[in-house]
């Protein structure tokens, strides 16, 4: 129920800033279908956490509740030079997302903040990307103006609670399809923009890629939520799926082993060093698309040992491969 009150009480930080003239609690119990007593709650915690939240008026239904316009104004008392260089290169390290909801925002306050800064210092920051860069994973080309609206749109849909119908192109069956669900979450994760939505359809929360909604309509009619969602909601995948995880156990060759030992591929995972050189590793993941394409691509390096079904899956695909290089 956590992540039901973060969103909530998201939504009524939202709904007190964009009124200039405040805003009461039956409005706020109201607009997130609960009651009075527990937006009281809310407030109270949004002003433990530091938000600016004041009230105005007399009690009953003419007290309203506002925002102060600049509730971070003593922050910057409280930052350092490595605060500011990591605020500085967070930009750079969150727009290689294609699309992501929140760039403009961040575009802003990164702006406010360079502001404050003295020309020297301005100078330093801006000779950081020479020091630390980053690369964008594969995914949508860049943040097209389409995607943007449509990322942004999906994002005010999961923060409201609203049914939304979309048109999309799946990827499985090759053919665009008409879904109305209920958006939970969005995820940003390799290189992508994914929304996960409960479908009522076929009662099963599904995972679907941004760019390939060819049509989206929000709806005024809002959803309870009735189910919780992981934090991580891709946890138990190499990739972007969502299902319960397996005991992996595949084996590596001696020479690619300090390439697989270097790296942590799953929290799960667990590494033996053999006798002579090989690696033998266990992970619990979900057996999916995206664990079997991270084995196929070390080639004739990885054996899979278990399950039995993973390694014959693994044996044909190795057996159509070979058949495209075929005379």
């Amino acid at each position: 129920m956590r992540n039901a009150e973060v969103i909530r009480q998201w939504q009524i930080l939202r709904s007190i800033e964009s009124a200039r003239t405040g805003v009461t609690i039956h409005d706020l119990a109201e607009q997130a279908g609960v009651t009075t007593r527990t937006i009281r709650r809310d407030l109270q915690a949004l002003q433990e956490a530091g938000f600016a939240i004041y009230d105005e008026g007399e009690e009953h239904d003419t007290k309203r509740w506002r925002l102060d316009a600049q509730p971070f104004r003593s922050v910057e008392s409280g930052l350092g030079v490595a605060d500011v260089a990591a605020l500085y290169l967070s930009r750079s390290v969150v727009e290689a997302f294609s699309a992501w909801p929140l760039a403009d925002e961040l575009r802003t306050a990164l702006a406010k903040i360079e502001g404050a800064l003295n020309p020297r210092m301005r100078e330093f920051l801006s000779t950081l990307p020479q020091v630390v860069s980053t690369k964008a994973a594969p995914g949508t080309g860049g943040a097209r103006p389409e995607l943007v609206d449509v990322t942004r749109r999906l994002f005010e849909a999961v923060r409201d609670r609203r049914v939304s119908e979309m048109r999309y192109f799946s990827a499985a069956s090759r053919k665009a399809k008409s879904y109305v669900v209920q958006p939970y979450r969005l995820a940003l994760a390799q290189g992508g923009v994914y929304l996960v939505a409960w479908v009522p359809q076929y009662g099963e929360f599904r995972t679907f890629a941004v760019e390939r909604i060819e049509r989206l309509s929000v709806q005024e009619e809002t959803f309870r939520k009735t189910r919780e969602l992981p934090a991580d909601v891709f946890g138990s995948s190499l990739g972007v799926f969502s299902a319960e995880p397996e005991r992996i156990e595949v084996e590596f060759a001696a020479r690619v082993a300090p390439y697989v030992q270097g790296r942590t591929w799953h929290d799960s995972q667990q590494v033996t060093t053999l006798d002579d050189g090989r690696v033998r590793m266990t992970l619990d993941v979900s057996n999916d698309w995206a664990l079997r394409s991270w084995l196929l691509g070390f080639g004739a390096d990885v054996k899979v040992l278990t399950p039995a079904s993973l390694a014959s899956a693994m044996r044909d695909e190795s057996r159509r491969a070979a058949d495209n290089y075929s005379t």
